[in-house]
């Protein structure tokens, strides 16, 4: 099949995976990724020094931290965290995102810890 001619279904992505905090990859884009995530809680505080973060909430809220402010989220609303500034995702109810970001990021950039993981393929 020639992947220029198929859609990507956003949500049909999303019920083909149930952990939480698992990145799925369903697209690259140059050097990126985009990805498909599913989050509940409060995730580690953390930084990006080299790249910047999209997060696009597709379904749910997301509370993105800031050490000045908090930005929240709700489904269809999108926020790009610039490079080096420290931010710590948080969701009081099961949401689904989309990330956007360069390739081989580690996930929670500069904490480490045993949160990490690797975006794994949609599959």
């Amino acid at each position: 099949m020639n992947p220029c001619r198929s859609a990507v279904s956003l949500a049909r992505g999303l019920a083909r995976f149930g952990d939480l905090r698992a990145q799925r990859t369903i697209a690259g884009l140059n050097d990126y990724e985009v990805e498909l995530a599913k989050v509940k809680g409060e995730f580690v505080r953390h930084t990006h020094q080299e790249t910047d973060e999209l997060f696009l909430v597709v379904h749910g809220r997301l509370t993105i931290r800031l050490r000045d402010g908090d930005v929240t989220l709700g489904a269809g609303e999108s926020f790009m965290v610039p490079r080096g500034f420290e931010h710590c995702p948080v969701a009081d109810e099961e949401t689904h995102i989309l990330l956007v970001e360069p390739a081989g990021v580690i996930n929670t950039g500069d904490a480490g810890g045993p949160l990490t993981r690797a975006a794994e393929p949609l599959g």
